[in-house]
C-alpha cells in the first residue's frame, strides 16, 4: 500500500499527516483553520488521497506557520509514499471551473520542485484566512514533494472560489499524476530510469 505518515514538531508547530494514495478520498483534517481545513478537505476528496492532518500551530501569531508547515509534511508525506515512483504516469492536469472560476493546474511529480503561480486573489482576506498563504501552501507542498507545479486562474472574481478551484485542479491533477499506469505499471516513468 503506497502510504506514508509524517510527524514534524518545531516551536511553532506539532503535525501529523496520514495519507493513502489509493484510498477513496476521505478526510479528517482538524489545523485550527477552518477554511485551510475545507481546503484540505478539497484536497482529498478529489485526488482520491485519504488524508488526516493534525496540527496545533501557534495562532496566536496567525495562521503563516501552519498553513506553510502542513504543506512540508503533506509533500514529504507524498514523496514517501510515492517511494521510487515505479508504475505511476508521473503527469496530471486539469482545467476547473467553479462558479466565476476557471482554474488550470498541471503538474509532474519529477522530484524537481518548481511552483509557477499565476493566481492574483482580489481579497487580502477569505473571512479572517490571509489570501497569501494560498500560495504558501502549495509552494511548500510542491518543494517538499518534489513536485513541478503550475497554477493559473484563467478567470475569476470571487476570492473564496478562486482558492477553492486552486486545490480542487491540483487535487485533480494529483490524482491522475499518481495512478498506477496500466501498460508501464513495472516501470520507472522516465527515459533516465529514476526520478
Amino acid at each position: 500500500m503506497r502510504s506514508a505518515t509524517i510527524t514534524r514538531k518545531t516551536a511553532e508547530t506539532d503535525i501529523s499527516v496520514t495519507i493513502n494514495l489509493d484510498g477513496t478520498g476521505r478526510y479528517d483534517n482538524q489545523t485550527g483553520v477552518g477554511f485551510f481545513d475545507h481546503m484540505l478537505d478539497q484536497l482529498a476528496r478529489h485526488s482520491l488521497v485519504d488524508m488526516t492532518v493534525r496540527c496545533t500551530g501557534d495562532l496566536h501569531i496567525d495562521d503563516h506557520h501552519t498553513v506553510e508547515d502542513v504543506g512540508i509534511a503533506l509533500g514529504q508525506a507524498l514523496s514517501q509514499a510515492l517511494g521510487d515512483k515505479r508504475g505511476i504516469r508521473r503527469y496530471g492536469a486539469c482545467l476547473l471551473p467553479m462558479d466565476d472560476a476557471l482554474v488550470r493546474a498541471a503538474l509532474d511529480l519529477s522530484g524537481r520542485p518548481y511552483l509557477v503561480w499565476n493566481m492574483d486573489l482580489p481579497t487580502q482576506k477569505i473571512g479572517t484566512f490571509d489570501t497569501e498563504l494560498v500560495r504558501e501552501f502549495f509552494q511548500a507542498f510542491s518543494t517538499h514533494g518534489g513536485i513541478t507545479c503550475h497554477v493559473d486562474a484563467l478567470h475569476g472574481i470571487n476570492s473564496h472560489h478562486m482558492a477553492e478551484a486552486a486545490f480542487k485542479a491540483v487535487a485533480r491533477a494529483l490524482r491522475e499524476a499518481v495512478e498506477t499506469d496500466p501498460r508501464k505499471a513495472d516501470a520507472i516513468p522516465s527515459t533516465k530510469g529514476s526520478l
